[in-house]
């Protein structure tokens, strides 16, 4: 038994894709019986996320002074000697390297501070991991991809987990079945870049002949999600199987970033305003119920009041209903950190301009579905989400990893109380 007061920890800062991974963290810990270490597992997005995993470093170190602290994640990968240089930190580890067991392996008998990190951008396959601990989960997470080939002048990403890099199919649905047989009832597929999945192989597939796959596959499969994706990839087969597969969840998040055309060639982004709408437009043809999630960025860099106002513009065509607003962050090696800052004033006045419409929009949604059923997956602490990715809260107790009917009786400002049929 471990003592309590020396347990190990893992921090998560950023996207799906790490909070998977340190699921798979936890499992070497566990497995190795590793006591009073600390993970920090990064975000190198924005310049916000590195502070904040710098600032909750220094505050655990100051409550747990014994505990050996390992850092990770893609803020690691791409500038390991400034986490290295923190006194408090012992370890530094590269993404690549976190994943694997030899490292958790030795650690308890490492005395030295180590910093062991790879160049992720030589690599060319993707080993696959897979958390096995199901205890907690209803819901889980698969990487089915890594990486990217894209260089949006903004992003920092492809340098933090390489180039993009596919899991194989079957690989694929052994990880789904294994949780299956571990009674999760809904599989997220995650990754850097999702829509690149397959692109790789010697035989190129998609994304959509990878659905179809799944869904033919594991006919006891209840509920599917993916995580985000890009608008300017979608084949025909993923089309199909959003029209014809009810346990395809009727929720995409798109990876959008803006809504002038101009900026969006400066961002290298690969979609246009017109081609956001076809893609919304062509969705909600073939799946009447379906909603939609996005990503926009703010005050970009040569960003006018009009190019603004297209973002909000678009976010109203589109019919956006949740949204992850990011200020303009420049990042040190991306060309976008050469081109003249707006005023700081400016980005988050127009970041606080597009929260408040999507905050709205949120709202109004929310209202629309009081008074509807809905099918809600029971998760923790009395709470749910409806296949459109709503969040449902229950007064009364309801046991969760059930899929249960429920009545929508009341809508707050980012959830729907529900009560059960």
């Amino acid at each position: 038994m471990l003592n309590e007061e020396k347990k190990s920890q893992v921090f998560t800062f950023g996207c799906r894709l790490n909070f998977s991974e340190s699921e798979i963290i936890k499992d070497h810990l566990k497995l190795n019986n590793l006591e009073d270490i600390v993970v920090f597992n990064t975000c190198s997005v924005t310049s916000e996320a590195e502070r904040k995993a710098k600032q909750a470093i220094r505050k655990l170190k100051k409550t747990r002074p014994e505990s050996k602290i390992v850092v990770t994640g893609c803020a690691a990968q791409i500038n390991p000697k400034s986490w290295f240089a923190m006194p408090e930190v012992n370890h530094v580890l590269g993404n690549n390297e976190k994943l694997n067991k030899n490292f958790w392996v030795g650690l308890s008998k490492c005395s030295d501070d180590e910093m062991v990190v790879s160049d992720i951008m030589r690599l060319r396959e993707y080993s696959f991991h897979q958390t096995n601990d199901f205890s907690n989960q209803t819901r889980s997470f698969i990487q089915i991809q890594n990486g990217c080939d894209h260089r949006c002048t903004f992003c920092i990403i492809p340098f933090g987990r390489g180039n993009s890099r596919s899991v194989f199919v079957d690989e694929i649905i052994k990880s789904i079945q294994n949780a299956l047989n571990n009674n999760v009832k809904e599989i997220v597929l995650t990754g850097v870049d999702l829509t690149s999945w397959g692109k790789d192989f010697k035989e190129r597939k998609s994304l959509g002949f990878l659905l179809k796959t799944i869904f033919s596959s594991l006919p006891d499969l209840p509920r599917l999600r993916v995580s985000s994706i890009d608008p300017a990839e979608i084949d025909h087969e993923f089309m199909d199987i959003l029209a014809d597969e009810e346990r395809f969840m009727p929720h995409l998040h798109l990876s959008i970033q803006h809504g002038d055309d101009l900026i969006l060639k400066r961002m290298k982004r690969r979609h246009l305003y017109r081609d956001v709408i076809n893609f919304v437009d062509e969705a909600k043809r073939r799946r009447s119920d379906i909603i939609f999630g996005a990503d926009f960025i703010s005050g970009f860099p040569t960003e006018n009041d009009q190019s603004h106002q297209n973002s909000i513009k678009l976010i109203k065509e589109a019919d956006i209903k949740y949204a992850h607003i990011f200020p303009f962050s420049p990042r040190k090696e991306t060309p976008a950190y050469k081109m003249k800052m707006l005023p700081k004033e400016v980005i988050n006045y127009r970041a606080k301009e597009l929260r408040d419409i999507i905050k709205t929009k949120t709202e109004f949604f929310l209202k629309s579905i009081v008074g509807t059923k809905q099918k809600v997956l029971i998760e923790k602490n009395n709470s749910g989400y409806t296949p459109q990715f709503t969040r449902v809260k229950f007064q009364e107790d309801v046991k969760s990893g059930k899929i249960i009917e429920t009545n929508i009786v009341k809508a707050q400002s980012t959830f729907v109380d529900g009560k059960v049929e």
